[in-house]
This record gives structure tokens, C-alpha cells and sequence, in this order.
């Protein structure tokens, strides 16, 4: 659908100031610029981030208690137990502290718990055939816990030895917005630190680690701005030189072999749906034998058991998905439910993340639990609309809700569906305005096409690794001519030529081909569009990129 523009008011002057301190193309310095970072030093800092960027582990509030009492247990010989959830930031962060344990002369068992028979979190009845309990029932049984974390904690604390938690009161750490993993992975460097190793060996160890954090820091959808920035372009540049068996397997079998090394995206698309589709499809057990695995043929093995489980889950994601966009939905309906008798509960919050995306409205995707007969599912918002809240306005109609303002999960009576579909729909549309059904595109840049080539592109990719709070920038190419018919490849997407002063851009469009209409030859446009690596384009001897469009609208609209 058309999406709403901002553009920005062009500060060229500063642009290029800041492109000749840094010696980096003028539009890669416009998108700087925009995003805060005119300040050459503060610019610098952030395109060159370093290992020794990273925050002291005993700035987090508990380290020092939770690596007294780690080193005390593994001193004496007495049991661990690591007990994580079984997404990627839970399973990575399982096998960074049983190797941090290990290496420390200690040994650790772990646990996951089963997606669809256990749930988020730790669970009493898991945890007492450990002989222990959640962190309360533990400590009563005598039983010291350690609880790492990232998300806004309770009023109440558990009753834990410590909490690690940049987001607990009274935490200095500066950067809350780490994943769980890369909390595990303070704790790892605290611990490791303590083993008077030479400084050398340290690092060395530390960013092995940090290829793993990397992966589950992009997973996790954090902010990749401040320490998120230094661990996933460290982590991702060490990818270029891979020793674990596991982590070789998976990279392999997503096609990184040959020292390739993914992008951010890559690691968003193809490294991390296959790490999460064992948890999603079954247990998340194998992601973690994977990564502990000394035996190549073994991790090869488990490698492409998770990539067969990807497949089954995107296959499973595909017909539920088909199922729903099969609905008409009406220009009236502000916030949409739906609902499915056998529909696989492990990837139903995927699924309600793409109809979000398609509808540009509040999703929840439900399907039947046949164990209790309850609806049970997954909501995604856009960003106008607190999820939260609405499902906090009808307490009434759930067995348990929980969430926050982008994403969050219910179950209630199945009787209670339609009922919850028609509550759900009036509160958004008491909220919501016309405008907030629009997606909005954030423009970094209006660019000339004379800006773009070989090595302005080079610049602009160069402002990696991109994902969430740091995304791919948009630019904008006004009054631009459309230079001949679009091509429609494969009945869906498009391909497009337009020219401005001589210099002509060809322009990829996925998924847009209902939208052909809109090109018409010699009609001047505006487009918006992305500047992407392109591996295939590379393979056959073309530039190494591509230019993706992400919208269009007639110039007279601007």
C-alpha cells in the first residue's frame, strides 16, 4: 500500500563538512547527519567501533555477588544448572555460559524448556525434577540462583543471589538495551576475567563469543546502536574465521561457506529463522548440542536438522498465512483476529508479524490448544497502537494475557474468540486515526541519481551492520521520469527504469507488481527507495548492488 513520507529539510553544508572530515562519499554523510551524527568524532566512533568499546562487565548492578558465589560453586564441585528459554537469545545464551563455566574448570547441565508443552520462563514443575523450583521455591530447597536477563523486571525482584539486569533500579550499566545473550555474556567475561589468563588469550576467547552474541543480538530485534553496535560489527566481522563445528555447520547449510560472511540481514533472514524453528517446531534442544558439539559430522547432522525444521515451519507459516490474506478486510476494520481450529501454535506470533506488515494494523493469530481446549496465539502491533493496553481493557475475557506495547500473547475460551474479535476492533478504532493505517517511510536523504554509484553505494553500506534502530536508509528521488514500461518478473515483482538529468537507475520492486499501473513511460515520479548488496548481481559480473523501491507517488503529490 502507499506509505506516508518524511522527508527531511537538506542541510547539504553540513553533509559536507562531515564527508571530508570523515572521507566518506556525501550521501553516506547525509544519512550520518540525519540520524544524529554530525559531529565528526561522535561519527568516527560510530563507523569504527572496536573490542575495546565495550562497557566493564562490573558496571552491571550483582556482578560482583553472582562471580563470587559462580567461582565458589566450581571451586567445590558443587552442581549447575543453566535453564534458558529456547528462542536464539535463550539457547546462545545457554552455551555461552556452560563454555565460560567449562573453560573455568567447572561443569554445567542445561535445560529449554518445550515451546508448546512448557512455555516462556522458568516452570516449578521442570525445575523440582532438578530438586528445585522457580528462583523462590529454590532458594527453600537451599538451591542459590543467578538470574540473567534484559527485559523490565517486576516490581518485586527474586529472591535471587543476583540479578543481572542493565534494566533493574539502581543499575549503572549505561546501555539497556542489551539482549539476553549479550547479559551472558558479561557474566562469561566477569567470570573469565578472574582466571589470571594472559590479556592476549582473554580477548581472543572473548570475541569468539562474541559471533555467537552477534547473531542473537540481531535476533532479539534490539537497537543496534551503542554497545549492540560494537558487539554485532565485531561478532560479524569474526565470522570471517569460524572454528566452532556447530557454528560452521549452520552457516554452511544457510549458505556461508567458503569464508562468506553475512550481513545483519542475512543473519536476520537466514541464520536465525533456522536457529528459532527448532524451538518453534519441537525443542530447542538441538540449537544448543549444535553449539557444544566437538564432532563436525555431528554438528553437520543437527545443522541440517534445523534446516529441514525451517523449512517445515516456513511451509506451515505459508498456509496459515495464505489462509488469512484469503480474508477480505474491509477499510473499516481498524484491528483484525484470526482464528484456526489445527493452526501450529509455534509459528503463529511469525505469522501475525507479516499480516501485520501486509495490513498495517493490529494482528492477533489464534489457533486451538487441543490439550485444554483453549485459544491460544500471538499479536503484533504498528507502532501507533499499544497492544497492551487494549488487551489490559478486557481483563475479563482471558485466562492470561501478557505483553507489551508491540507484541503480546493471550489465551482465553475458545467461545470467547468472535467475542474478543469485535472488542478488540472497537478499541482500535477509538483510537486510531486514517493516517496511522498508513506505513510511513523515515526518508534519511533526497538523493540526484547523479549521487548514486559504484562508490557512493560503497559509502552508504559501509554505515553497517543495519537492523533495528539503525535501519537500511531510505532516500527519495523526486521528479524523476519514468524511462519505458516496467518489467513484471515472475507475475510479482517489478522492474523499472527511471532517468533524471541523463543518469538513469534501474529499480527492483518485490511483491509490487499490482502496482505496474503506476509507471507510466515518460510520467514524472517520485520514488522512495533502499540501496542493498546484491551478491547475485556481484556472481555475474555486475555491481554489487541494487537499487530496491519501496514506493512511488506522482510528482504533483509531492
Amino acid at each position: 500500500m502507499p506509505s506516508r513520507w518524511l522527508i527531511p529539510t537538506p542541510d547539504l553544508q553540513t553533509a559536507t563538512r562531515l564527508a571530508a572530515a570523515l572521507n566518506i562519499s556525501t550521501p553516506a554523510a547525509k544519512v550520518l547527519a540525519h540520524r544524529g551524527l554530525a559531529d565528526p568524532d561522535a561519527a568516527r566512533r560510530f563507523l569504527h567501533p572496536s573490542f575495546d568499546d565495550l562497557l566493564d562487565p562490573y558496571l552491571m548492578l550483582g556482578m560482583e555477588p553472582a562471580i563470587d558465589r559462580l567461582r565458589t560453586a566450581i571451586r567445590t564441585g558443587e552442581k549447575i544448572l543453566i535453564y534458558g528459554d529456547y528462542d536464539v537469545d535463550g539457547t546462545t545464551s545457554v552455551v555461552l555460559l556452560t563454555k565460560a563455566v567449562q573453560l573455568a574448570g567447572g561443569t554445567a547441565g542445561y535445560h529449554v524448556p518445550h515451546r508448546l508443552k512448557e512455555g516462556y520462563g522458568m516452570r516449578p514443575e521442570v525445575v523440582e525434577t532438578a530438586a528445585a523450583q522457580v528462583v523462590t521455591r529454590a532458594k527453600e530447597l537451599g538451591i542459590d540462583t543467578i538470574v540473567t536477563d534484559h527485559h523490565l523486571p517486576d516490581s518485586a525482584l527474586p529472591p535471587a543471589v543476583a540479578v543481572l539486569n542493565p534494566n533493574q533500579p539502581d543499575c549503572r550499566y549505561p546501555e539497556k538495551n542489551l539482549c539476553g545473550a549479550a547479559v551472558a555474556f558479561k557474566l562469561a567475561h566477569a567470570l573469565l576475567a578472574k582466571l589470571e589468563w594472559p590479556e592476549a588469550k582473554l580477548r581472543r576467547v572473548m570475541e569468539s563469543f562474541l559471533k555467537m552474541v552477534a547473531i542473537a543480538t540481531v535476533a532479539d530485534v534490539v537497537p543496534l546502536t551503542g554497545e549492540n553496535r560494537v558487539i554485532v560489527k565485531q561478532g560479524l566481522d569474526g565470522l570471517a574465521q569460524v572454528k566452532n563445528p556447530g557454528l560452521r555447520a549452520i552457516l554452511d547449510v544457510a549458505g556461508f561457506t567458503g569464508g562468506k560472511v553475512p550481513s545483519s540481514r542475512q543473519v536476520a533472514f537466514q541464520i536465525a529463522p533456522r536457529l528459532n524453528a527448532a524451538g518453534r517446531m519441537d525443542t530447542a534442544k538441538t540449537v544448543i548440542d549444535l553449539f557444544l558439539s566437538a564432532d563436525p559430522a555431528h554438528a553437520r547432522e543437527l545443522a541440517q536438522q534445523l534446516h529441514d525444521r525451517n523449512a517445515e515451519r516456513r511451509d506451515v507459516e505459508a498456509q496459515i498465512r495464505e489462509i488469512c490474506e484469503q480474508i477480505p478486510v474491509s477499510e473499516s476494520t481498524a484491528a483484525l483476529v484470526y482464528y484456526g481450529e489445527d493452526w501450529h501454535r509455534g509459528v503463529l506470533g511469525i505469522v501475525a508479524s507479516r499480516l501485520k506488515d501486509r495490513f498495517h494494523r493490529p494482528v492477533f493469530v489464534l489457533g486451538r490448544n487441543s490439550e485444554d481446549g483453549t485459544a491460544q496465539g500471538s499479536g503484533r502491533s504498528i507502532p501507533s497502537f499499544h497492544l497492551l493496553e487494549a488487551l489490559e481493557s478486557m481483563p475479563g475475557l482471558f485466562v492470561k494475557f501478557g505483553g507489551h506495547r508491540q507484541a503480546a500473547g493471550v489465551t482465553l475460551d475458545c467461545s470467547r474468540v468472535e467475542e474478543f474479535r469485535e472488542r478488540f476492533n472497537a478499541f482500535a478504532a477509538a483510537r486510531l486515526r486514517p493516517e496511522d493505517f498508513l506505513p510511513c517511510i523515515d526518508i534519511d536523504a533526497v538523493l540526484e541519481l547523479r549521487e548514486i554509484d559504484d562508490l557512493s553505494v560503497e559509502g552508504i553500506l559501509a554505515l553497517g551492520p543495519f537492523g533495528h534502530g539503525h535501519e537500511l536508509p531510505h532516500f527519495a528521488a523526486l521528479n524523476v521520469e519514468v524511462a519505458g514500461p516496467p518489467a513484471i518478473m515472475k507475475e510479482k515483482h517489478l522492474r523499472v527504469a527511471v532517468r533524471q538529468n541523463g543518469r538513469t537507475l534501474v529499480l527492483k520492486a518485490w511483491n509490487l507488481a499490482e502496482r505496474a499501473g503506476e509507471f507510466v513511460p515518460g510520467a514524472r515520479v517520485d520514488v522512495a527507495f533502499q540501496l542493498e548488496e546484491d551478491a547475485y548481481s556481484a556472481s555475474r559480473g555486475y555491481p554489487p548492488w541494487a537499487a530496491m523501491l519501496r514506493d512511488v507517488r506522482p510528482t504533483a503529490t509531492a
